[in-house]
């Protein structure tokens, strides 16, 4: 047994000698000795007495005052006042202050020690209270530990599988075991009889399982799913309750999935076994909820995976190719067409597509930044073309359809010989008719109206030749007739064709701001045919952009590639007509009857980009302007 550790804090010397010496003897106790408060606290801080003597008088202050605040601090730990003017009253106050006893100075050894037995008796007492105490609740503390993590491995279940046998199984368990029940059960609604079936089940045999039905109209379990409470059931002696066996005691919990109920919970004892408590019933509902969230879970999933097998059935079948990747380069659709098409084979989902495709065009397309939907033609080794829709998804990827437009192409070639040909055919009846109506005042006198109707047959013969020779263009430029190049400095032929619209611009006192880094580098193609589409586009903006409006044309490199940008302060183009302005004879839907025009100046831009490796999309909000971007690659040539 441990010796006592008693500290006697006292002025007087006297008392410690008496007290160490009559009493508190070695080796029953082991005595420290102090005269001062603050180093009893430092000593009971450091190793806390079984008990403390205090006298009234301290080196240090009141020792009834010092008293009274160790006794706030540590109320179990006994406490004696020693006093030289003992009365009743002053023992009884000293009680309400917080000690535990209180003694005389000159009291008889037999009365100390007697004081001190009560004491260390009581404050054993206290010692064994608290630890019964502290054991309970840990007990119980366990015990809600151990149920917490069972409730965690059955919320893990939930979330972490797809099998719903096996979950509902689990949840059945947890409530058989958590609750101490003799059999549980998991009871759902089959909507088409109105019955109750046995999904999962504990302790019940499984012929009883696979036949069980309950009548929803007449039964507890049905009484659950009416009202969407908890049913309880406590009978001393067995009861059959429309369950085709006798119960003692029972639980039924509805599961609801959206203030639905479709099914219960249920647990009983058919023995006999003890109640069910308000604990258990909370721990019920818990894992109803898990139960009800993992069936959710899975008619939402069994329905994504039938929209799912929808969707990969018609990529499967579409004749259109689909390509979709995400932002790290790595495939995640390449349906059967794409695949046909470009001799994709093997494993190809999460592949880098850099490893998969051979198809260079379609590889670029892929290998770049994209921020906005464009359009561009792919031609395969074969001899097919495709029309590709790329398309930007910020939370997938890029998508790619691209549909065969090769009977298209050969339509668009069978229609652009014969306009070239009836093209060619018109120019000289053309030439003739502008000639005669020259001629016709040189032969005699015409009057005014005469006049005029001459004028006008003059500038309709003029917009046909010009219509003529766009068509022209655009045949030789399709055709590949252009087909000479050269190195040029991009910058020169941008400056040139301003020049050439700089008379059109001041007439509209329009605002010009041009930014061409003189650096610039040089691009492979026909001077020609780059400044007439720098011209067409340039024009473009001065046509339908109002008098004193602004205009851009801004140029930069970067990463091999120069990048034009036009762009005006006009009524833009519609979003529904943005699809189709770089298609022959198409006007956007805003423009006027009155303004001149054919619809294939942006026909002609696009073929002359195309002819040079580029690109070009717009990018235009109707009332706020329109910006034309376009995209030619670098010379990897140095000029000479």
């Amino acid at each position: 047994m441990a010796v006592p550790n008693v500290l006697i804090v006292a002025a007087e010397e006297s008392i410690g000698r008496r007290f160490e010496s009559e009493v508190l003897l070695p080796p029953v106790f082991d005595v420290t000795f102090v005269a001062s408060g603050k180093v009893a606290v430092d000593l009971i801080k450091s190793n806390l007495p079984d008990l403390v003597f205090i006298s009234t008088r301290l080196m240090d202050g009141d020792g009834i005052v010092f008293g009274q605040r160790l006794a706030e601090r540590l109320p179990a730990l006994p406490l004696i006042l020693v006093t030289a003017e003992w009365s009743e009253a002053a023992c009884i106050e000293a009680q309400r202050q917080g000690f535990w006893d209180c003694l005389p100075a000159d009291m008889p050894v037999s009365q100390v020690e007697a004081s001190v037995s009560r004491c260390l008796e009581r404050r054993q007492r206290l010692r064994s209270w608290a630890v019964n105490e502290a054991s309970q609740k840990s007990r119980g503390l366990k015990k809600r530990i151990q149920t917490l993590d069972a409730l965690h491995k059955v919320g893990q279940t939930v979330n972490s599988s797809l099998d719903l046998d096996t979950i509902l199984s689990a949840v059945v368990d947890a409530a058989v075991e958590m609750t101490g029940a003799e059999e549980g059960s998991l009871l759902l609604l089959d909507n088409a009889t109105g019955e109750l079936y046995m999904r999962a089940a504990r302790n019940f045999q499984e012929d009883f399982v696979r036949t069980f039905r309950l009548p929803v109209h007449d039964s507890l379990a049905g009484q659950a799913i009416r009202t969407g409470q908890v049913i309880t059931f406590d009978q001393a002696a067995p009861k059959k309750i429309k369950t085709s066996y006798l119960v003692h005691t029972l639980v039924y919990v509805p599961l609801q999935i959206q203030h639905r109920t479709i099914g219960v919970l249920g647990i009983d004892n058919r023995q006999g076994g003890h109640p069910f408590q308000a604990e258990h019933i909370s721990l019920m509902s818990t894992l109803a909820d898990y139960a009800a969230i993992a069936i959710e879970n899975a008619h939402a999933y069994a329905s994504l995976d039938l929209e799912r097998k929808k969707l990969e059935l018609i990529l499967t079948k579409v004749e259109d190719c689909v390509i979709v990747v995400e932002h790290d380069g790595r495939l995640i659709i390449a349906n059967q067409a794409a695949q046909k098409a470009f001799g994709l084979q093997g494993n190809l989902a999460a592949q880098p597509v850099v490893d998969l495709i051979r198809h260079q065009d379609l590889l670029d397309i892929f290998q770049q930044t994209i921020t906005t939907p464009y359009r561009s033609e792919i031609q395969l080794d074969d001899g097919r073309v495709f029309n590709a829709q790329v398309t930007p998804i910020p939370e997938i990827g890029t998508v790619v359809t691209m549909q065969d437009i090769t009977h298209l192409k050969e339509l668009d070639r069978i229609k652009s010989e014969f306009v070239s040909t009836v093209s060619h055919d018109l120019r000289s009846p053309l030439t003739a008719i502008l000639g005669y109506v020259e001629l016709i005042s040189r032969v005699g006198p015409v009057n005014e109206q005469q006049k005029e109707f001459i004028a006008r047959v003059q500038v309709s013969v003029h917009n046909i030749t010009s219509l003529i020779n766009d068509l022209l263009d655009l045949g030789r430029i399709e055709a590949g007739f252009d087909a000479r190049k050269e190195l040029i400095p991009f910058g020169v032929i941008v400056n040139s064709a301003l020049e050439g619209l700089a008379l059109r611009i001041s007439e509209k006192s329009q605002q010009l701001t041009v930014n061409i880094p003189p650096d610039l580098p040089t691009v492979m193609g026909n001077p020609v045919r780059l400044r007439q589409m720098v011209a067409n586009l340039v024009g473009n903006a001065v046509k339908y952009t109002p008098p004193n409006g602004r205009i851009a044309v801004l140029a930069h490199c970067e990463a091999g590639q120069i990048i034009l940008q036009i762009t005006d302060n006009g009524p833009g183009i519609p979003a529904s007509d943005q699809p189709y302005i770089f298609e022959k004879f198409y006007r956007a839907s805003n423009v006027p009857n009155e303004t001149p025009g054919s619809g294939l100046g942006l026909a002609i831009v696009k073929s002359i980009i195309d002819n040079h490796g580029g690109r070009i999309w717009v990018e235009s909000s109707e009332g706020y302007g329109t910006t034309f971007t376009v995209v030619l690659p670098v010379s990897l040539e140095k000029s000479h």
